[in-house]
């Protein structure tokens, strides 16, 4: 794994916690497209990793499946989530600073 991809993997992260934070999105409307995009990864080894991404506790059951199959890179799962636990606490704080008028209007954007 080469610098460049462990600093995209990071921002993708990053950026996903911050709106997941920020107004409750992430995982598949911007982790899967940006793996895919940015990363090269095929459709389902995106799928794949952002289910292992947010793998507990709900997804377990998918993630061993995409996993069986040799879909789901473990190392990307790893830097991916750290840097999304990051992202979702500076966007919370965000969130929780801004007045309730202003988060509908930046949610209004986003959904």
């Amino acid at each position: 794994m080469n610098t460049v991809t462990i600093i995209l993997l990071l921002l993708v992260g990053l950026a996903a916690g911050f709106l997941s934070g920020l107004i409750g999105i992430g995982g598949g409307i911007i982790i899967v497209p940006a793996l895919v995009i940015f990363l090269g990864f095929s459709q389902k080894l995106a799928q794949g990793t952002s289910l292992g991404i947010l793998l507990l506790p709900v997804g377990i059951l998918a993630v061993l499946q995409y996993y069986k199959q040799g879909y789901l890179n473990v190392n990307y799962v790893a830097i991916v989530s750290i840097a999304f636990v990051l992202g979702g606490f500076l966007g919370s704080k965000l969130a929780l600073s801004i007045s309730d008028e202003k988060m509908k209007k930046i949610n209004a954007h986003f959904c």
